[in-house]
């Protein structure tokens, strides 16, 4: 637009050249012409770029001025181009109203003339001010409007990038925690077993070979697990029963050689997907933590199904823990995934009283 309007100032200056070749004295014409077309391109472009209505203002008066006394001399058609390209300006660089009072003075430029040719030729000029006014407002709006919009497809550039930064880091942490909730945990049963099978080995070869078979077994679970983890990358796996699950669990802790009962409390009914996952993960968690840290002679695992909640609970009898040991990865994990689902976890813990793992989802 600020070429356009330099474009339209020179070749307005152009015209008054030309229209003044015939003039008895154009030097006058000439040299006002030509400071207006000075400023009307590269002071109208400093101006617009300080901003600032101060400076706009003084430009505008200036240019005014030398606009009137351009067209005293010569009402032709070059002067009024000059006009109509200062209009254009006014546009850009003043508000509406101020634009408005500037279009309003115009008529009054043909105030020395007869009254019929005043009227005649002051109503076109305003009609031609008036239009370029117009036009120039549409496209400045036009210009701020694909400003917005591209400022606007910026930000949602960099939304979208930390969305999916977000959506990276949530999955990273996903994986994190089924690796270690459902290998890490098979591991952990593998590795006891085996000290066992090592204890035993010189005095009871067969139950050395007992141990070591459910060893064996639980690495066969452990890859299934991987090969589980994996297939859930790609598309949802279809989960067990939570009750029968849970069994699973206390009886797999029983036979570590910590007595494990299972409770079940309220009406059992159907659990969506993730509550349930979230659930047995913190059973499976709890009693890891009772077979690794507790010293516990026996836990007890609670399934309880409430008004719009259900819960677990692992309790042990074991030495207890201050809260600085409440805040490992596996627990992290867990309160991450009750707080994806609205729930909570809870850990009560202290030196010799036992410790007990509670979460609760709605469900």
């Amino acid at each position: 637009m600020n070429r356009a309007l330099a474009v339209l100032t020179v070749g307005a200056y152009l015209a008054l050249v030309l229209g003044s070749l015939g003039s008895a004295d154009p030097v006058p014409l000439l040299l006002l012409g030509g400071v207006f077309t000075a400023l009307g391109t590269a002071g109208f472009l400093r101006v617009r770029r300080r901003g600032g209505l101060g400076w706009a203002v003084a430009y505008v008066v200036v240019q005014l001025a030398l606009a009137v006394a351009v067209f005293a001399h010569d009402p032709g058609v070059g002067a009024t181009l000059l006009i109509v390209a200062l209009v254009c300006q006014c546009a850009l660089l003043l508000p509406l109203p101020g634009t408005a009072v500037v279009v309003a003075l115009v008529p009054f430029l043909h105030a020395g003339m007869p009254w019929e040719e005043a009227l005649r030729e002051g109503s076109g000029l305003l009609a031609s001010v008036l239009f370029a006014a117009v036009v120039t407002e549409l496209l400045r709006r036009e210009q701020e409007t694909r400003r917005a919009l591209a400022a606007a497809h910026e930000q949602l550039r960099d939304y979208a990038s930390q969305a999916e930064r977000l959506a990276t880091a949530q999955e990273r942490n996903r994986v994190a925690r089924d690796i270690h909730d459902g290998l890490g945990h098979v591991l952990t049963v593998v590795q006891m077993q085996v000290k066992a099978a090592r204890a035993v080995l010189r005095t009871d070869v067969e139950r050395a070979d007992a141990v070591l078979a459910k060893a064996q077994q639980q690495s066969e679970e452990a890859l299934a697990e991987v090969r589980r983890s994996v297939s859930a990358l790609r598309e949802p796996r279809p989960l067990p029963p939570l009750c029968d699950a849970l069994r699973a669990l206390a009886e797999e802790t029983s036979a570590a050689g910590i007595p494990t009962e299972l409770t079940v409390r309220g009406v059992e009914r159907a659990v969506p997907d993730e509550a349930r996952e979230a659930l047995f993960r913190a059973a499976q968690e709890g009693l890891t933590n009772v077979r690794k840290h507790a010293g516990a002679t026996r836990a007890g695992l609670v399934l309880g199904y409430a008004d719009g909640v259900v819960g677990v609970e692992v309790r042990d009898d074991g030495k207890g823990a201050d809260d600085g040991a409440a805040n490992g990865f596996g627990l992290l994990g867990l309160r991450e995934r009750a707080a994806n689902l609205g729930g909570r976890l809870q850990v009560e813990s202290a030196p010799g009283a036992g410790c007990t793992v509670r979460m609760e989802v709605p469900g």
